[in-house]
């Protein structure tokens, strides 16, 4: 018994010494090539082995024979062993530099391309994470010139819708002043108009920014959805009596929610509004509000013959006007971005669909 501990200790000596240097070296070389780790750690057990077997047969006084035996057996040993360590080190290497590369297209724009070699476990999951940020980037950058485009158009159309009443503007008040103005009060009626529109359109823009900038301040109170659609219904009836269509509200349910009257009442507006201008005469825009699983829906439905589908994503972007021609009552494109934006800020959603004649405005709100 006392043999085996005097040999358990000195193996442990002579290990314990092998891997104190081993641990150091690789501290020294922490930074440099995986190959250079691999070969020190092989280095490490092998030496290891070999400093105990030595010591505990410096301790037993084995024959030089016996000793040179045990000293080529471990040699080939740590000969296998190193080769072993260098050609994985050179292989998990290879695969870091080709995933290294695909890393950097994709950083630099493009897309990335995993590598078709296998991989280790490790850099397997830390492929799949790159290729799930590349999609996320690729995902983050047409979205960004999807808004990128918008604001140009934005900027584009306002520039126009602002410029035209100007230019009227300019020209009644010319007429007034010169005193060549047959009909004054019928000028003086259209100068209003024209303000209040260029009015509408700057407090859009205002409310616009606030929402973009996240500074829009909310006062949520519990209402009735059934009076949120009742109030709205009676603002947007004479719009809807001017261009001849029928609003209809009767699938309204009394269902509670917990929203800023004011906000949502500018919401339910803009989509009345929008669904009445692009009503024709003699058609029909119908208003519901039902309880859903997921919360509170409400609808806009109107008669304006659909949207295309590939302008079904971009209905809520900033600046969207559709196909129809850009000049009053069409508005700067700013009505549903202002909806959408309310109603994130309500932690709802707004959606649109194609439906039988027209389409569907919906915004999902939390249920109170």
């Amino acid at each position: 018994m006392t043999d085996t501990l005097l040999i358990a200790l000195f193996a442990f000596l002579g290990a314990a010494a092998a891997g104190l240097l081993g641990a150091f070296a690789l501290r020294l070389t922490r930074h440099r090539s995986l190959v250079v780790s691999l070969s020190i750690v092989a280095t490490v057990a092998v030496t290891a082995m070999l400093a105990g077997t030595l010591a505990v047969a410096w301790a037993m006084f084995l024959s030089p024979h016996d000793l040179t035996v045990v000293t080529t057996v471990v040699a080939m040993a740590a000969v296998v062993s190193l080769v072993t360590a260098m050609l994985l080190g050179r292989w998990v290497a290879a695969r870091s530099r080709e995933l290294t590369l695909a890393a950097r297209s994709f950083g630099d724009g493009g897309t990335f391309a995993a590598p078709e070699a296998p991989a280790t476990a490790e850099l397997a999951a830390l492929t799949r994470e790159l290729a799930a940020t590349s999609a996320k980037l690729d995902s983050s950058r047409m979205r960004e010139r999807a808004l990128e485009t918008s604001r140009r158009e934005l900027v584009a159309w306002i520039s126009h819708d602002l410029r035209t009443p100007l230019a009227g503007l300019r020209a009644m008040s010319e007429a007034l002043e010169d005193g060549v103005a047959v009909d004054s009060p019928r000028y003086l009626r259209q100068i209003r108009t024209e303000v209040e529109r260029m009015n509408d359109m700057v407090g859009d823009l205002f409310e616009l920014s606030r929402i973009h900038a996240g500074s829009l301040a909310l006062t949520p109170t519990r209402v009735s959805v059934y009076d949120l659609v009742g109030d709205a219904l009676a603002g947007a009836d004479p719009l809807a009596r001017e261009h001849g269509v029928r609003l209809v509200g009767g699938r309204i349910e009394e269902v509670p929610v917990e929203v800023d009257g004011k906000e949502m009442s500018r919401v339910l507006g803009n989509l009345l509004i929008n669904a009445i201008r692009r009503t024709p005469a003699d058609g029909t825009v119908a208003v519901a509000a039902h309880r859903a699983p997921d919360g509170v829906v409400l609808s806009v439905t109107d008669g304006c013959g659909g949207i295309p589908e590939e302008d079904l994503p971009r209905v809520f972007d900033t600046g969207w006007r559709g196909s129809h021609a850009r000049t009053p009552p069409a508005g700067a494109g700013l009505g549903l971005a202002i909806v959408r934006g309310i109603v994130e800020a309500h932690a709802g959603r707004a959606e649109v669909r194609n439906v039988t004649g027209g389409c569907c405005f919906e915004v999902t709100l939390p249920p109170a």
